[in-house]
């Protein structure tokens, strides 16, 4: 009997599994949002089963399911919906908008938030924005997108460091970088490369940021946080703003696959100063000759041409008339761009995984110069039971810089050949080899670039691992442990035979960077609710950091053969150098969110933080940050307005800034190896116990809104920092035998408004059409500064500067001689005596330096975009402006000479083609004179130019495929697109000839430029 029975059991279970699979069949289907546009990339997945698929880009979608089974149907910013499988085949869906959800994607690094309960001021860019925008370095794509932040290249070479400033400068001698947190942890930032002082101000070659280690594909969004109530959990590192880089994680569903590739050229955005030929070159030349010396030797302009050429002035005697183009000689057209990636997303809700590897390699817009990266990045999220996940990254990368001498003190700069070489010298011998006998000191960097090596390897490593316990409802244990480590090894090899290394019979310099940065994390987290009204979230977290870094250096000279690179194969003049240094930081954080029927929100954070960087017992310091809400549009009374959305928020609190110097406290003691023949220590540097962060005081107020139903939505804010407790050098007696000691005084003041707009124009089924702007003012202003030995303000900047530092001034203003034209009779250079009016002097020594009425900061800036889309076709547009500061010409001095130092020795410009000739002449350049220095290439405001400029950022047109296609080819997605970046560029000032965009400290440097991209991708998703 119980045989019997088995086997009719064992019938009827086949049976029915039988009749299970015949019950299959394919559902198709379209999901579209309330206004009928289609929905790409919704999941769908068959409930309690992995099985699942996703829409493609016209929110069509087929899955194989029974009669029956339910369909889940989830999107971001929509309400989740299900669909149970009946008799027929197609299932449409019609998904609502849902805020709430748009909402809790807002990511602030410790925690992610509901967007009502935020009351501090933050902004998210979704990866989708960034990750197609061909930069190397994923904080160039932010330029334009948010509202307060200014970014600026140090160079256009690729993988260069980026000058980022969120609401200004906060500090006059620490970092006013901001903070950099990846998943989570907080990570290095600051340049390795072995070249260039961390600034990109000084050093020999070109920097190399950390971030160009990272894949933008990889990245998920990016929140930028602005004030305190958003940065108050940093700390210490708070004030100069939190960039948040979240990176794409494991997905519930079938596993897709996504490729893209892309390839473009690349040349200088904006570069209108150009060399004198060679023919002009003996033009202004001969003219010069004959206004130094026509009158004492009688000369006529003929016979001051035979006298230059008879005394072989600046080279002529050895001029063919052949012009040698050094400009474009060096310049590398069309430098190719190039990159490909690849990967996958998939899993169950038990687990899922996303896995990608990436290349590229783009060239610089000099010759023999290019950038390489391999990245790789696997995420793996797996449910343990049904209270513990296990979550953890491994990203990784290797990237290789073959970069170029960009520094204007090197004659290995090939921009300092492209201005500075005499036209009458030739790139090329007559056979087609380098010409390296040149008559000027400057080098044949087509030789050298050639022939020596200037390399950063950089390889970087970031492991990401968390433990998340729900120990029970809506009290939740996370405990996070993750490693940073960047490796730089860099080498200089300068060739035997021409540029630098000629002279030592060539030498190579090597070093290693090593950093290490590990972050622990644990926190605790409490979410309840009493009646329903009053909703609590409270955080507690410990946190502890270490990083250490290490550093070798190593010199040589003198090679006996070609091809020995490396410093063991030198034979004289060794040299060798290192260091070590590391920190602690070790913090508690509360976090306390409460909300009235989400309609009051208060938000309250507290750290206490303790850094090994200062004095044992003055290592703690507290930060903290209140901040409030009303979401006025849950209002009974909002319910007959305009608005969809109404919101008023506020906060205030104390952040720091941790970027003094390693051991700044301390006494220090260095050696000197050369004291009376044998080494001997001495005191380097008088320390000081009281030592602290330097501080800033903020309140930030904004108010936002939503008309439309929020179709229209926009933002004000006002935001005022106090900065205190600066870090300045203050005078000490000469009996310490010290100068001056680093104190804890001064204050400056930032303050402004930010407004962002952003309107969806057009939305329907085959037409949408949105258009967003920002705009930003920052007004910077010293209120404090330590005091000299005579009781009067110290100006930091010192005495001697073009810059100053003074209370009631913006932090390095421009301070120099006034320019006052050219003299109409004589074509004499003219300053202001006195400042900006009144008594002129063609002595430059007699010009007194004044504020020129702005510093190098951008008092606005801003960022424009639209986007259109017309069934399968689509159209981005953005663009970039800053303005309300100044840019100075550096190298000026050199290539704007009206004497024999520009037409004897070097080259000069083609504005000295406009020059002064004879009386009455109105010009802005002098007279030319071959024997006398009228100082009119020195600093003064001549050369000082308004920095204001609009860029066209980005413009890409892109296509679709349609669905028929898509079907025949057995693909879920392609999409071709052509990019263009960096288009155009405007400038408001006429005689500003370089680039706009350059370093935070104002200065032009000849370094290579921001680059115009033309870029066609293809992305694949199958």
């Amino acid at each position: 009997m119980r045989s019997n029975f088995t086997q009719i059991l064992t019938l009827l279970l086949a049976f029915i599994v039988q009749f299970s699979f015949a019950q299959e069949k394919t559902i198709t289907g379209n999901v579209t949002d309330q206004g009928g546009v289609p929905l790409p990339g919704v999941n769908i997945v068959i409930k309690g089963t992995a099985t699942g698929t996703q829409t493609d880009f016209d929110g069509n979608y087929s899955i194989t399911a029974a009669e029956g089974q339910v369909l889940q149907f989830t999107y971001i910013g929509m309400t989740a919906i299900e669909k149970t499988v009946g008799a027929s085949n197609t299932v449409d869906v019609v998904m609502a908008n849902d805020t709430q959800a748009l909402e809790e994607v807002v990511v602030l690094g410790y925690r992610t938030m509901d967007r009502s309960k935020v009351t501090g001021s933050s902004d998210q860019i979704q990866g989708g924005i960034v990750e197609d925008i061909p930069v190397v370095t994923v904080d160039q794509a932010l330029q334009g997108k948010v509202a307060g932040v200014a970014i600026s290249q140090t160079s256009g070479t690729p993988g260069s460091a980026q000058n980022i400033r969120i609401r200004g400068v906060s500090s006059i001698t620490a970092n006013n970088e901001p903070l950099y947190v990846i998943d989570g942890v907080p990570v290095m930032n600051s340049n390795i490369s072995g070249s260039v002082e961390d600034d990109g101000s000084a050093g020999t070659g070109s920097s190399i940021s950390p971030l160009a280690a990272i894949n933008s594909k990889d990245i998920e969004s990016i929140t930028v946080l602005k004030d305190a109530s958003a940065t108050a959990a940093y700390g210490a590192r708070g004030t100069n703003g939190v960039i948040v880089i979240t990176t794409k994680k494991g997905k519930e569903g079938k596993v897709s696959f996504d490729f893209s590739s892309a390839i473009g050229i690349r040349n200088d955005a904006y570069n209108k100063r150009r060399p004198l030929t060679g023919a002009e070159r003996i033009m202004l030349t001969e003219e010069a000759v004959y206004n130094s010396y026509s009158k004492d030797n009688d000369f006529t302009r003929e016979e001051a041409y035979d006298f230059m050429i008879e005394n072989n002035i600046g080279g002529t005697a050895d001029w063919n008339g052949k012009e040698g183009d050094w400009y474009d000689a060096l310049k590398n057209k069309n430098a190719m761009l190039q990159t490909y990636n690849l990967s996958a997303r998939g899993g169950s809700e038990k687990s899922n995984f996303y896995a990608s590897l990436g290349y590229n390699k783009t060239e610089n817009t000099v010759v023999s110069n290019d950038f390489r990266r391999i990245t790789g990045l696997l995420s793996v999220n797996q449910k343990l039971t049904k209270r513990l996940d296990f979550s953890t990254s491994i990203n990784v990368s290797n990237t290789v810089q073959d970069a170029l001498l960009e520094q204007g003190s090197y004659y290995g700069n090939p921009y300092l050949t492209r201005y500075y070489m005499s036209p009458y010298e030739q790139p090329y011998n007559e056979d087609g080899s380098y010409n390296t006998d040149i008559n000027s000191s400057v080098f044949n960097t087509l030789y050298t670039l050639a022939n020596d090596i200037n390399r950063n390897n950089l390889t970087r490593g970031l492991i990401n691992s968390a433990l998340n316990w729900e120990v029970i409802d809506n009290l939740t244990f996370k405990t996070r442990f993750s490693i940073d480590y960047l490796s730089n090894d860099y080498k200089r090899y300068a060739n035997r035979y021409h540029g630098d290394g000629e002279a030592t019979n060539g030498y190579a310099e090597s070093s290693v960077r090593k950093n290490y940065n590990w972050v622990s994390q644990s926190s605790l987290n409490y979410r309840f609710s009493i009646n329903g009204d009053h909703n609590f979230d409270v955080t507690a977290l410990f946190e502890y950091q270490k990083n250490e870094m290490s550093y070798v250096y190593g010199y040589g000279e003198n090679f006996p053969a070609d091809g020995l690179t490396n410093i063991n194969s030198a034979s004289a003049n060794y040299d060798a150098d290192s260091q070590y240094t590391n920190w602690k930081n070790v913090s508690y954080l509360g976090m306390l969110n409460y909300n009235y029927r989400g309609k009051y929100v208060l938000d309250f954070t507290y750290r206490r933080e303790g850094s090994s960087r200062f004095f044992p017992g003055r290592r703690f310091g507290d930060f903290w940050s209140v901040g409030g809400a009303w979401n006025i549009d849950d209002e009974d009374f909002m319910d007959d307005t305009v608005f969809s959305k109404l919101r008023l928020r506020g906060s205030y609190g104390v952040t720091g800034n941790a970027g003094e110097k390693i051991n700044q406290y301390q006494p220090l003691m260095d050696f000197n190896r050369s004291y009376t023949g044998n080494g001997a220590p001495y005191p380097s540097q008088y320390g000081n116990d009281y030592l602290s962060w330097e501080k800033a005081a903020t309140t930030d107020v904004g108010l936002e809104f939503g008309v439309l139903d929020n179709r229209l939505t926009g933002s004000a804010t006002y935001f005022r920092r106090r900065t205190y407790d600066l870090l300045q050098e203050v005078p000490l007696s000469l009996t310490t035998g010290f100068s001056d000691q680093t104190i804890n005084v001064g204050e400056m003041v930032n303050k402004g408004v930010e407004l962002q707009l952003d309107f969806d124009i057009l939305r329907s089924e085959d037409f949408n059409w949105s258009v967003s702007a920002n705009y930003a003012t920052v007004k910077n202003e010293v209120t404090e500064l330590a005091l000299d030995q005579n009781g009067t303000p110290r100006n930091p900047d010192g005495s001697s500067s073009y810059k100053t530092t003074e209370i009631g001034l913006p932090v390095g203003a421009w301070y120099m001689p006034t320019w006052a034209g050219v003299d109409p009779q004589t074509g004499a250079p003219q300053w202001y005596v006195n400042g900006v009016d009144g008594e002129v002097t063609s002595n430059y020594s007699q010009a007194e330096r004044v504020y020129q009425g702005a510093s190098p900061l951008p008092k606005y800036t801003g960022g424009l975009s639209t986007q259109f889309k017309y069934k399968w076709f689509f159209l981005d547009a953005s663009l970039y402006y800053a303005g309300g500061h100044k840019i100075y010409e550096q190298y000026a001095q050199h290539y704007f000479q009206t004497n024999r130092f520009t037409l004897g020795s070097n080259n000069g410009i083609e504005e000295l083609l406009e020059r002064w000739q004879q009386p009455g002449d109105i010009t802005d350049v002098p007279k030319l004179q071959y024997a006398t220095n009228d100082n009119f290439g020195r600093t003064s405001s001549r050369h000082l130019y308004d920095g204001d400029y609009i860029r066209l950022k980005d413009v890409t047109i892109g296509f679709n495929l349609p669905d028929t296609a898509l079907e025949a080819l057995g693909v879920d997605g392609v999409t071709f697109t052509l990019r263009g970046s960096n288009l155009a560029t405007w400038v408001k000032d006429s005689g500003l000839k370089l680039d706009p965009e350059v370093r935070a400290s104002g200065y032009t440097y000849l370094s290579t430029p921001p680059v115009k991209s033309y870029v066609f991708g293809v992305n694949v998703k199958f």
